[in-house]
């Protein structure tokens, strides 16, 4: 794979996500971000569905915050890195189980509104690409009424945004069919080693209200840290310095000006009674 080609395609790695994040201070950045919302939201009363939960970096976090935990993934090997996490961090009893399935297809697995809410953070809902719709539709679906979802995916403009130096290298007539499409994939625009989709603020909203759903909120998730990388170290080091970029990032990502600037767009979504 080209230097060139790599800003497009990073979002493909199958790397740990804990690991990842303490290499990368943007990606505590995005994580924070991800967890206010469940800490705002939440009232440790929910039983919480959580798809595409890999090896545990939110299911770590919700079980602090709900009263119970079904964890979902398609990987049987990130379900038992998700497990190992649980036992070795103390959470393991605030887990129901660990399901292997689908999230376009829900319904062997889980009934309609079975749950107080869902969680789907981070690649999942990027990484269905063109079956997202029928993806949002079952998240929906096992919500129950007047529960709450909590949705995010990678960002069309915020990846340009993080990776401008790579992607300005690539092929500007293929730069522009991912841009006008959100699509990269072995059969769609580019090449990349998975199929995903990289959303516009607005698409993102759209997608999950046509499910059904009504979006109470949307923000990025790191729009000011991004191009400041080299400095973040230096903040994170600090306690006052970094609780004040997260406050000012927090408040920055919700401005309509900055919902496309993040690595990730996030929405915190409610099903109608």
């Amino acid at each position: 794979m080209s230097d060139a080609r790599a800003g497009w395609t990073r979002s493909a790695s199958d790397a740990d996500d804990w690991r990842r994040m303490e290499e990368s201070p943007i990606r505590l950045v995005d994580y924070a971000i991800h967890i206010h919302y469940l800490s705002k939201y939440l009232n440790r009363r929910e039983r919480v569905l959580e798809v595409g939960a890999g090896g545990g970096r939110f299911t770590r976090e919700l079980a602090g915050l709900v009263k119970s935990i079904v964890v979902a993934d398609i990987s049987p090997d990130k379900l038992m890195r998700n497990r190992r996490n649980a036992e070795a961090d103390g959470y393991v009893t605030k887990v129901e189980e660990w399901r292997e399935c689908d999230m376009r297809d829900l319904r062997p697995h889980f009934q309609d509104g079975a749950f107080d809410a869902v969680v789907c953070y981070g690649g999942p809902l990027s990484n269905v690409s063109r079956d997202r719709f029928k993806a949002i539709r079952e998240l929906v679906r096992v919500t129950k009424a007047g529960g709450r979802l909590f949705l995010s995916a990678k960002s069309l403009w915020g990846t340009v945004h993080e990776h401008l130096p790579s992607i300005v290298r690539v092929d500007p007539l293929m730069n522009r069919e991912i841009v006008d499409t959100g699509d990269l994939g072995p059969d769609l625009v580019g090449v990349a080693s998975r199929f995903w989709h990289a959303y516009r603020a607005k698409e993102f909203r759209e997608f999950i209200e046509d499910a059904g759903a009504q979006v109470e909120l949307i923000s990025a998730s790191d729009c000011l840290s991004s191009t400041w990388k080299d400095l973040l170290p230096t903040w994170r080091s600090s306690k006052r310095t970094w609780e004040h970029l997260l406050e000012l990032e927090i408040e920055a990502c919700r401005e309509p000006g900055s919902l496309d600037m993040g690595t990730h767009v996030l929405a915190v979504a409610r099903k109608p009674k």
